[in-house]
């Protein structure tokens, strides 16, 4: 995930834990199956394979995986392979492969950045990046203005940019949305983000409204993830997709992340505290300059080339034309050999074991199909690239679909599958949004879970995944799976010892594979999608988005609520 689910996008939907006695090779059966609803036969996913394919994609071999690299050739050809062995026929007109066409900004190390008389540094106090292909950015004296959460959002009838002209300045803007510092006033979502709290909302907004450039402030609990997270995923090269040069010239010319520390000093010498615009900021839209300026100046490299999606089908028996998809990102961020030790970010949980899991799912429905029990429904396997970039490969396939937009039933997204072990509940990202819930819901009652939301939705996780880009265009999505509540006191001690193990290793190189995590969580939940995606495929539902969402307009629910 990019930026994503937080630090917390270790935890979030992987919570929970399992003692880790032989864990390669001990998992209850129950855990380990799903059943199949026409037949009552068990379908069982078997460990060792889905451990070894998390260990394969994570190796040292592929080199974290970066689009556009050695990493992603082997990715491709191992994620190609596994699908023809299952017997799933490519979904572009037979080849497995959708190019995503992408650029590649790489901003130099060598920066010189000062705002009024404060000289920055480069990685310790900002990041910056540009994108856009015209050699470096060379910004002398731009205004700097403080535009509270940037937001523009007439349904709150709330605009940060009213009565002013941010042609040549530069927008200085706080994480998350003003319903986080001020969860009771009832603005926004409350706790929950929304997706105005995204990074990529802001800086689009800022070029929406002419600004040269958007620097973010960063804080930890708001963003919910570490300063650390900003420097390794927003340095080196940055993809995002071609676009129009008139679209890509209104971008702005800089955007990127600033220390909430150094924030504090620059605010400080404009006699102003950040404290005290934070507070005004969140009980209503609000503006101010800054009275300093901005001098940045950086060269900036562009290359072009192709990037892949991987998607596989395996076709309906009764109406093919209907497709359920699963997505999960096989990409992650590489390595950077400007570091000392370890450079490559494996990215083993994020996403290494959720693209595992899709093979796993689509091995047990080609298995099923085999004998004699195929799907009424399509059901197709959608492995992106450029998540971490900005959900670019879901981004690209849902504007440029190999299926029709109207023919996709609904999408099931694996991101970071739980390796703390087993959990008596269920979590569901932004629970409460589809009529798809309900599908998770039954399936849960087979192992006896319960379905809860996310325990912190001001993380805004339902916006950090590849299913958003579908849930954008009204495709019922769901992104779910681990819990909280570990199935017992052993799981719990387990998963005390795991996450001190995995502390810190969110977009970091110690997102290895380990010999000792506890599978028998992930095992689990992949039953419930396999449940779920099973049941929809086999019946004539058209699931919706229920009233006062934000996609219930693109496609309703026939229900109004979701069942508990």
């Amino acid at each position: 995930m990019r930026l994503l689910p937080p630090v917390c996008a270790l935890a979030l939907l992987s919570a929970c834990s399992q003692p880790p006695v032989n864990t390669q090779t001990t998992v209850a059966a129950e855990v380990k199956t799903a059943t199949n609803s026409l037949t009552n036969a068990p379908v069982k996913f078997d460990e060792a394979r889905f451990r070894q394919d998390i260990k394969t994609l994570s190796s040292d071999e592929f080199e974290g995986r970066a689009p556009t690299t050695k990493g992603e050739t082997l990715t491709l050809n191992y994620l190609t392979q596994a699908f023809k062995e299952m017997g799933l026929v490519g979904a572009n007109d037979g080849d497995y492969l959708q190019a995503v066409p992408m650029v590649t900004y790489t901003a130099s190390e060598q920066q010189t950045i000062s705002f009024g008389d404060l000289p920055l540094e480069h990685r310790t106090d900002i990041v910056l990046g540009s994108r856009h292909d015209n050699g470096g950015v060379d910004i002398a004296n731009a205004p700097l203005v403080f535009v509270g959460y940037g937001i523009n959002a007439p349904e709150y009838d709330w605009n940060d940019y009213q009565d002013i002209d941010m042609q040549g300045k530069v927008a200085v803007i706080l994480v998350n949305d003003p319903g986080f510092a001020l969860p009771d006033s009832g603005k926004f979502n409350g706790k929950a983000m929304t997706y105005y709290g995204r990074w990529d909302y802001k800086f689009a907004e800022a070029s929406k409204q002419g600004a040269l450039g958007a620097i973010i402030i960063h804080d930890t609990a708001p963003a919910s993830y570490p300063w650390s997270v900003v420097e390794n995923s927003w340095t080196g090269p940055q993809q995002d997709l071609v676009a129009d040069k008139i679209e890509q010239d209104k971008h702005v010319e800089v955007e990127g992340w600033i220390t909430l520390d150094v924030a504090t000093k620059v605010l400080k010498k404009s006699g102003l505290s950040l404290a005290d615009l934070m507070q005004r900021a969140a009980s209503g839209p609000m503006n101010i300059p800054l009275k300093q300026t901005a001098n940045i100046q950086f060269s900036n490299t562009a290359s072009y080339a192709n990037s892949y999606n991987v998607v596989a089908t395996l076709v309906g028996k009764d109406r093919p034309d209907e497709q359920v998809l699963f997505t999960a990102h096989w990409d992650h961020i590489g390595k950077d050999e400007s570091k000392d030790g370890d450079q490559i970010y494996n990215g083993a949980l994020d996403n290494a074991s959720g693209t595992a899991g899709i093979l796993e799912i689509a091995r047990q429905f080609a298995n099923q199909a085999n004998l004699g029990q195929p799907l009424s429904r399509s059901v197709t396997f959608i492995a992106t690239t450029g998540e971490e970039q900005g959900l670019l490969g879901s981004r690209f396939y849902a504007a440029n679909p190999i299926y029709p937009i109207d023919k996709s039933v609904a999408v099931f997204n694996l991101d970071s599958t739980n390796i703390y072990g087993r959990t008596l509940d269920y979590t569901i990202v932004g629970k409460g949004k589809s009529e798809l819930e309900n599908y998770l819901v039954d399936a849960l009652k087979s192992q006896n879970r319960v379905a809860k939301g996310e325990s912190r939705p001001e993380a805004g996780g339902f916006f950090r995944s590849d299913h958003f880009s579908f849930a954008k265009l009204g495709i019922p999505a769901v992104f779910a799976g681990g819990g909280n509540e570990p199935i017992d006191e052993a799981t719990a001690k387990y998963k005390v010892m795991m996450k001190q193990k995995m502390k810190g290793c969110y977009h970091n190189t110690c997102d290895e594979y380990r010999e000792d995590w506890d599978l028998s969580g992930a095992l689990q939940d992949l039953a419930i999608y396999y449940s779920a995606a099973e049941t929809l495929a086999n019946s004539q539902d058209w699931p919706g988005y229920f009233a006062g969402t934000e996609f219930h307009s693109l496609r309703g629910a026939s229900t109004e609520a979701l069942s508990e």
